[in-house]
């Protein structure tokens, strides 16, 4: 039994769990370098040397997307088992050897190849979902704000990527750029993820949040027992797959979020090229892409902290409205402030994307179950924003345009922003 001493002086540390989130900061750093966005800054110059329209390059991350989201039910089980500690190194280790892979590659078939298997496989590995899996494990209370300053993580890439991956590659050339690109996976991943990830606080003799463990007679002996008591225990109810599907909260989720995935992941990929032939220089269109970049970082955090103190579906209908507005704004019209203001108020919007859905899964399932019942939610999420690349290119393709495609993802967003509204809590079915 842990004396009161012991629980007083732990109380008076840092608690271990903000470990956890730091590396999961870098952790997402690091998976951002796969992400469209940054991809969408090789479109021009690799579909110029690998002789490759934007519809059949679009057909790269719609691959990704399905391989991820099979993939998913399979790493939330292993992450519920075994912790993230190994797997998200030998992920970056993956991802990092494909990226140097990518620097030597001479077609786009080798392309398509390297990026399928090794960068694909290994950013499932050590991606979001294993990241917010732990950081659940560690987390009741204060859940909102360690997933929004894990989160940030990918804000604080994408606000960089764009500008630093465009100069990369005007000076170094695509291929040393990629080459850069895995070195700095594997040396920012693979060493803090073997010294400081721990599967749960548990392990260590610590309680999520950092509150005392005290110990109890009975069934329920070395559980939680808290102020909050009664939200810890319906973090404990184990679900099974076939138990999380027949919930109406579990579809409801995954339509809101898959549904708005499908312009996320189609835009991340075309906005870059979007504002480049609108007249705009290269460099304006990589600011454009660090405006939408900055807000994912700064506003995480606030996201994480409203879902903590209101009603989480309340928040995301407020980021829907938001992420709608703002890109309607900015379609309307080609005038440079306009395009600014409105992915300004876009990024805002995208910044609690992963905050919400995030909170909503681990609120709604618990800890016990969450990657099994999370991963299956990805499988399907995932498949839908699958689609979203090669919507957008295709349809640029017949229409050489992106207005008809981003009018399209208005209308999902908004309706997205509704079907928040219907969310409830769902109960396990006695036996």
């Amino acid at each position: 039994m842990i004396s009161e001493a012991t629980a007083v002086v732990r109380e008076r540390r840092l608690f271990y769990g903000w470990y956890i989130v730091a590396v999961g900061f870098v952790a997402n750093v690091a998976s951002a370098f796969s992400l469209a966005s940054t991809l969408s800054v090789f479109m021009k110059p690799l579909t110029a040397e690998l002789g490759v329209s934007r519809g059949v390059f679009s057909l790269l991350r719609s691959g990704e997307g399905i391989i991820a989201a099979s993939m998913a039910p399979l790493i939330g089980t292993l992450a519920d088992r075994y912790g993230g500690r190994w797997m998200m190194a030998l992920g970056a280790i993956s991802v990092g050897i494909g990226y140097i892979a990518l620097s030597h590659v001479e077609s786009f078939a080798q392309f398509l190849l390297v990026r399928w298997s090794l960068v694909t496989v290994g950013d499932a590995f050590m991606g979001y979902m294993v990241i917010n899996i732990v950081i659940a494990h560690w987390f009741y209370r204060r859940r909102g704000r360690a997933i929004a300053f894990s989160g940030m993580g990918i804000g604080f890439t994408k606000v960089f990527m764009p500008i630093g991956a465009a100069s990369l590659i005007i000076w170094l050339g695509w291929r040393q750029t990629w080459l850069i690109f895995g070195v700095v996976t594997i040396v920012l991943v693979v060493g803090p993820a073997l010294l400081f990830v721990r599967r749960s606080p548990e392990e260590m003799g610590l309680a999520p949040d950092g509150e005392p463990l005290r110990a109890e007679s009975g069934k329920r002996r070395g559980k939680l027992e808290d102020a909050s008591s009664r939200f810890a225990a319906t973090q404990e109810v184990l679900w099974s797959r076939s138990e999380a599907v027949r919930t109406r909260a579990f579809w409801l989720l995954v339509v809101m979020f898959g549904v708005s995935s499908i312009g996320v992941t189609g835009l991340n990929l075309h906005v870059f090229a979007y504002v480049s032939d609108l007249g705009h220089s290269p460099v304006v269109a990589a600011t454009v892409m660090s405006v939408i970049a900055s807000m994912q970082l700064a506003s995480p955090l606030v996201w994480g902290l409203v879902a903590e103190r209101m009603d989480p579906r309340r928040a995301a209908l407020c980021k829907f409205i938001i992420q709608g507005t703002g890109l309607a704004l900015a379609i309307t019209t080609a005038n440079i402030i306009f395009l600014y203001v409105g992915f300004f108020l876009y990024g805002i919007g995208l910044g609690g994307s992963m905050v919400l859905s995030e909170i909503f899964w681990a609120n709604y399932f618990g800890r016990l179950s969450l990657g099994k019942v999370r991963g299956l939610g990805l499988l399907l999420t995932q498949g839908l924003a699958a689609l979203g690349p090669p919507f957008f290119g295709f349809l640029f393709d017949l229409t050489q345009g992106y207005g008809l495609s981003f009018a399209i993802f208005v209308g999902a967003l908004l309706a997205s922003g509704l079907m928040s509204l219907m969310l409830r809590p769902p109960v396990k079915p006695s036996r």
